[in-house]
């Protein structure tokens, strides 16, 4: 057995892709269009994982946008997608300074969770060893839920 993808469906592809690539950084790497079903496939990969993502067709984040309106709620009972980053502290001024809400700040410098436009949880681990505790984040509250 391997892992393929994740698939989590979005209301607003535009509003997804900003989040998932401008903000948090992740790399389109396929796409399909399907006319018969209506919808738009998006496939997306981590930085460090775009290679292989191309040759295996995985690990990927597949964005399922139906072309007729729809309305998802909820998010959170779909858990959570987790990556595993360089510098929590500099992702989450980025995500901060683009709009994001922090929903748990990485106060122990090893996680963080932050939402999609769509209401997927998303949560942020430091790669190797917990960063020193850092101002704001180490003193700053959780918002809402996550």
């Amino acid at each position: 057995m391997e892992y393929l993808h994740t698939m989590v469906r979005v209301a607003d592809l535009d509003a997804a892709l900003d989040f998932y690539c401008t903000k948090l950084g992740l790399v389109e790497v396929d796409r399909k269009d399907s006319e018969k079903g209506r919808f738009t496939l998006v496939f997306l990969a981590a930085p460090g994982n775009v290679d292989e993502a191309r040759t295996r067709h995985a690990p990927l984040l597949e964005l399922t946008w139906n072309w007729d309106p729809e309305t998802y709620e909820g998010g959170r009972n779909f858990g959570h997608l987790a990556f595993l980053v360089d510098d929590i502290y500099a992702l989450c001024q980025h995500l901060h300074d683009h709009g994001v809400i922090i929903n748990r700040p990485p106060r122990d410098g090893h996680m963080a969770f932050v939402r999609s436009p769509d209401g997927i949880s998303i949560e942020l681990l430091q790669r190797g060893d917990p960063l020193p505790a850092r101002q704001p984040w180490s003193s700053m509250e959780n918002t809402g839920v996550w």
